[in-house]
């Protein structure tokens, strides 16, 4: 597998691994009914960010967005997202992608990186993330409204760099 940058010509088939996530209303916060365009003004991070995407044998399988998590005397500390289309997932694209997103960031000095809003009923995610030195350092109880569980907490995850 190989994760590069995004590049403009990737979102044709990059839009529907976005939608498929959005739309299923699992995992992100995002509006369901988000166009292509609103969608990629979103997901499509510029500098000092970055977008990816995840390919395997020539088709997009999974992308990531990284950056600040907070503006100035915030942006010491990163934060990521990450996307995995339906057919790819437990294979190692997540995790390809959560390691690409913290090199990325000790590379770039960052303190650590911060997740703001995991749902917690998204066990799969919590594990790949507490395996990579995440903690739960907070949760929002009822915070997401997942379509089958009711409301369930959001948690705020950290994983602090060692310099």
């Amino acid at each position: 597998m190989q994760i590069r940058e995004l590049a403009i010509a990737d979102w044709p088939e990059l839009w529907p691994i976005v939608r498929e996530v959005i739309q299923a209303q699992e995992t992100f916060t995002y509006d369901p009914d988000m166009t292509a365009e609103e969608a990629y003004e979103v997901w499509a991070e510029g500098p000092p960010g970055l977008t990816v995407v995840a390919v395997n044998e020539g088709r997009v399988v999974g992308t990531a967005k990284m950056g600040p998590n907070q503006a100035g005397p915030g942006s010491h500390v990163s934060t990521a997202s990450f996307m995995v289309t339906a057919g790819a997932r437990s294979q190692g694209v997540g995790t390809s992608l959560c390691r690409f997103a913290l090199s990325w960031a000790k590379e770039r000095g960052y303190a650590g990186m911060q997740f703001n809003a995991v749902a917690e009923s998204n066990t799969a995610a919590v594990r790949l993330y507490q395996r990579h030195g995440f903690t739960v350092i907070g949760t929002v109880p009822g915070a997401f409204e997942h379509p089958a569980l009711g409301r369930v907490g959001l948690h705020i995850m950290y994983c602090g760099f060692q310099n």
